[in-house]
């Protein structure tokens, strides 16, 4: 068995051609940068890109694959370079029907074994999306549509960023899966927390008690990927072997979710839309103690706090355990330029990251920013909450 780092939310913005597929990512976000800022820059072994149903993507792998630098293999994926397994997704904007028996919609993952899977499913979506060249579109089905059609196409489906308060089922649609899933619910084996959600949030709901948790990056640009990742343990990088870690079986199984602590995400707290304030109030309110307003949204923290229904907080034995990780990126006085000086001198960031001392980093940043590092690694980091799409700030102890 080996131990792996997974980020399996990857966006792409434009094709080699330019075509644009996820309008808010960067340009540079292709199929091949991808895979080189995976195995060159930031050490995950196994990526999911999910934006591989557009037809100018799939392009772009057929491409992609003529040139040598990666193959398809048996037990699904594409392997690069002998480093990266990536793990060809699609992410479907479902219709619901939520609590209040208004619209909702919700975003879904949907993650392949094989190129002619998802250039099956690209084509049976096209009935249901208007525009299937673009990211995350609108699907005329629900959930419990789109369930059978992944299956159909030896896909699986996994609801994205589940708790935030835009395009998702806690957040926008119901306070229970089951009522989306029914008696399909059993098919749902796991769920993305999202960036404003932590393993201790989540498992105060008890339905999710038996699902697995994975936290994702979500990236719209290269130095965004593995802001939040996986490590689990695998015989070897396939789509067959992440499927067996995520559903806890044979031994494989997710050994740690590193993510943001919650705080730093853009939709931890309710947010005021009329004085644009970042409401942090012990309780969660429905209006706004500033000024008074009710134009708010629900923040991830206060979301939870209305729906879950056990009284103290306890994970089932089998939950792996989170660990706040903060990205090069979010590191104070830490800019491009010495990133780039870092992961130069030393390999990759989740050796910066995991592995190097204290010395090694100062040699390169100085010993206040080495300090805000080691200080991120070990939870000493004071927090400002983010939310209304703004993130949180952070600050050393």
């Amino acid at each position: 068995m080996q131990e792996m780092f997974a980020d399996l939310h990857v966006h792409i913005g434009r094709s080699e051609k330019g075509k644009p597929i996820k309008i808010t990512a960067a340009r540079s976000l292709n199929f091949a940068n991808i895979a080189k800022e995976c195995a060159e820059r930031k050490g995950i072994q196994i990526v999911g890109i999910i934006d591989c149903a557009s037809p100018y993507v799939i392009e772009d792998i057929e491409e992609f694959l003529k040139t040598g630098e990666a193959y398809e293999i048996k037990d699904g994926g594409i392997i690069y370079k002998d480093k990266v397994c990536i793990i060809l997704g699609s992410e479907i904007e479902t219709a619901e029907i939520n609590d209040n028996g208004k619209t909702g919609s919700a975003h879904n993952l949907c993650y392949f074994p094989s190129l002619a899977d998802i250039k099956a499913f690209s084509k049976e979506m096209s009935k249901y999306i208007k525009n299937i060249t673009l990211s995350s579109q609108r699907a005329c089905i629900s959930a419990y549509e789109l369930v059978d059609i992944v299956e159909k196409f030896n896909g699986v489906l996994i609801p994205a960023h589940a708790f935030t308060p835009h395009k998702s089922f806690y957040g926008n649609c119901t306070s229970r899966l089951e009522r989306i899933f029914k008696e399909k619910f059993n098919k749902i084996f796991a769920i993305e927390l999202g960036l404003s959600a932590d393993t201790e949030l989540a498992d105060q709901i008890s339905e999710l008690e038996t699902r697995t948790f994975i936290t994702n990056s979500d990236a719209h640009s290269l130095p965004k990927i593995a802001r939040e990742y996986n490590k689990i343990l695998v015989e070897d990088i396939s789509f067959k072997e992440l499927l067996k870690a995520l559903k806890n079986e044979e031994g494989r199984k997710v050994l740690c979710n590193y993510g943001l602590d919650p705080k730093l995400g853009k939709y931890h707290r309710t947010f005021c839309d009329n004085c644009s304030s970042v409401i942090e109030t012990k309780e969660p309110v429905e209006r706004c103690p500033k000024c008074s307003s009710e134009k708010v949204t629900f923040g991830v923290f206060d979301r939870i706090e209305l729906i879950k229904d056990k009284k103290e907080f306890k994970s089932p034995k089998h939950r792996p355990p989170y660990i706040y990780q903060v990205p090069l990126t979010f590191i104070p006085g830490l800019g491009a330029k010495t990133i780039e000086k870092l992961l130069n001198t030393f390999g990759t960031e989740m050796d910066i990251l995991h592995k190097l001392s204290k010395d090694d980093i100062e040699s390169v940043v100085g010993e206040k920013v080495a300090n805000t590092i080691i200080d991120a690694r070990e939870g000493n980091i004071k927090i400002q909450s983010g939310g209304g799409g703004v993130y949180g700030k952070l600050t050393a102890s």
